[in-house]
């Protein structure tokens, strides 16, 4: 578990750093606010919703937090997003692509267009923040965070759009990694396994609605503050990839080394009498 730096900001790994991080309102992006703005850093955040950006503007009214109303499936709002963080603050340390949307919905019977909208989000908007943020990430020799998820690792039934983005996401980042390897701007990605956040409640139907409820067992996963906390120390170590949870863990090695068992594995875990209820 992460080591808190209550008493002297000077030590921490965070103190005084930029970091901007998208869907900072909620989830494994609210968590990741509050570790961030503890250790001393200099936060600037976006989402969708005025009125949780403006909640979380008074819970940290004491600090500077830059918190911006921002619809990262729109290159605009991205660009609106990146030049008022570099304005207010001189720069950006370290970016963190959190914000996204899932999906749960069968090929068959979705409207592609929810295919189109979970790409527009999870991949064009990190692909739209990291654009506009990296002549300041190279100035500052910084650090870009993908948050992905076992679904970038192996295709997840229900969640194809979803899957499809984040193996979009994986891809284009690793391309970007190779691209920097000498330039000092590390790139990673991180992958949270099944974590209790409000993701799966506001995933898409097939109608591209949201669904309003978890098809999941919430109690048993790990929580988004506990994900933070790990989140946190991979960035300050500079890992290459981390995936989370012991099911994480283990889908991406039966993947990698069973893959066609894990398909009837995956199978199994979704479906019943032949229906997805998961």
């Amino acid at each position: 578990m992460r080591k808190h730096h209550s008493f002297n900001f000077m030590s921490s790994f965070f103190s005084n750093k930029v970091v901007a991080i998208t869907g900072g309102t909620e989830g494994i992006g609210k968590a990741l606010v509050d570790i961030l703005i503890k250790e001393g850093a200099k936060v600037a955040t976006c989402a969708r919703n005025h009125d949780k950006i403006y909640k979380l503007q008074m819970q940290y009214s004491n600090v500077l937090l830059h918190a911006v109303v921002c619809d990262i499936s729109k290159e605009q709002d991205c660009r609106r997003f990146i030049d008022s963080t570099i304005e207010t603050f001189g720069g950006i340390d370290i970016l963190i692509n959190n914000a996204g949307v899932s999906m749960h919905a069968l090929v068959n019977d979705l409207d592609v267009d929810v295919i189109r909208k979970v790409m527009d989000i999870n991949f064009y908007g990190s692909v739209y923040c990291t654009k506009f943020a990296l002549h300041s990430l190279l100035e500052r020799k910084g650090i870009i965070v993908g948050v992905s998820s076992i679904a970038g690792y192996r295709g997840l039934p229900g969640r194809s759009g979803y899957s499809a983005s984040k193996f979009a996401l994986q891809g284009w980042l690793e391309s970007l990694k190779t691209e920097l390897l000498e330039k000092q701007v590390h790139v990673m990605w991180v992958c949270p396994g099944f974590t209790t956040s409000n993701i799966r409640n506001a995933a898409l139907n097939e109608e591209g609605k949201a669904q309003g409820a978890s098809p999941m067992d919430e109690d048993d996963m790990m929580s988004a503050a506990e994900c933070a906390e790990h989140i946190a120390n991979a960035i300050e170590k500079k890992k290459r990839t981390l995936v989370l949870t012991f099911t994480g863990k283990r889908t991406v090695f039966m993947q990698k080394f069973f893959p066609a068992l894990a398909d009837k594995f995956a199978y199994k875990f979704f479906f019943k009498d032949g229906k997805l209820v998961k």
